[in-house]
């Protein structure tokens, strides 16, 4: 990471067109150290299938925000939220790029949040209980499912918010009904640790990705109808409300598209972010 700082900042056009991945993938070696060192297992020490599945699901994740973000077949004036500038020109180097950033996205949100449940919100007393029930739970369903449907039949620029919210409230609840570990499930049984890291992570990494790519030659930038003049570093200063929901939507989606990889529930550790070859072999038994 201080490397590719440091080369950007001379001046180095080949890191500075290329430094989104690389400084996230310094980063995901430098916070999967501290994971190892806290815990005795990392996703690259340990778990490195498991890494590699949060890398495959990190990518179809944000290609389907990017789908989204320009949801007539990626058309540059059709793009809603956020442009990209100074990408790669050659096509299949500019899809290694775009798939090399993607990749790192979820590992670095769950890298953060499993450093940060283990550390400071390691014993944190269980909170209030809250628990939905079934009628409650599918109504939530319904609602995300609505939520994730009507920006593309609709697009709008005001949707952005319905994106990061409508994926929790559609896939939390459906794997909570089907056995696996939920933040829902969590709150039943008034656990909030593994919220309160999700959530402290997404605003950690979302500093983080916007300070880097402030600087950053190729880069994005915004646009959006709220207060889009005010920005700190690209990101319009009520953006950065959207990092925290986004850690807990891609937690979401990673667990239930792992649920789709065995036919039977894998119970997690009160806390875990990512499921550990040992929580597999358990949860199989």
């Amino acid at each position: 990471m201080l490397l590719a700082e440091g080369l950007l900042f001379a001046g180095n056009q080949f890191v500075g067109h290329w430094f989104t991945p690389i400084v996230w993938t310094g980063y995901i070696l430098f916070v999967d150290a501290l994971v190892y060192q806290r815990k005795g297992r990392s996703l690259l020490v340990t778990d490195r299938l498991e890494f590699v599945i949060i890398v495959v699901i990190s990518i179809g994740g944000w290609w389907l925000c990017e789908f989204y973000n320009a949801p007539r077949f990626w058309k540059s004036d059709l793009e809603l939220w956020w442009h990209y500038h100074n990408l790669e020109p050659n096509p299949f180097l500019r899809r290694v790029g775009y798939d090399w950033a993607f990749a790192t996205i979820f590992p670095l949100l769950f890298l953060t949040a499993e450093f940060l449940a283990a550390t400071i919100f390691k014993r944190k007393d269980r909170g209030a209980a809250i628990k939905l029930s079934q009628p409650a739970l599918i109504a939530l369903i319904g609602l995300g499912a609505l939520g994730a449907i009507a920006p593309l039949i609709y697009p709008s620029v005001w949707f952005a918010p319905v994106i990061w919210l409508s994926f929790i409230l559609l896939l939390d609840p459906l794997n909570a009904l089907r056995g696996w570990p939920s933040i829902t499930g969590d709150l039943a049984r008034g656990d909030w640790r593994r919220l309160y890291s999700l959530l402290a992570s997404g605003a950690v990494c979302g500093v983080l990705w916007e300070f880097f790519n402030y600087w950053a030659i190729s880069k994005w930038t915004y646009t959006v109808p709220y207060f889009g003049s005010v920005k700190i570093f690209e990101m319009p200063v009520l953006g950065f409300l959207g990092f925290p929901p986004f850690a807990v939507e891609c937690w979401a989606m990673y667990i239930f598209l792992r649920s789709l990889l065995v036919s039977t529930s894998i119970q997690m550790s009160d806390g875990e972010i990512y499921v550990s070859s040992q929580e597999e072999v358990d949860g199989r038994g």
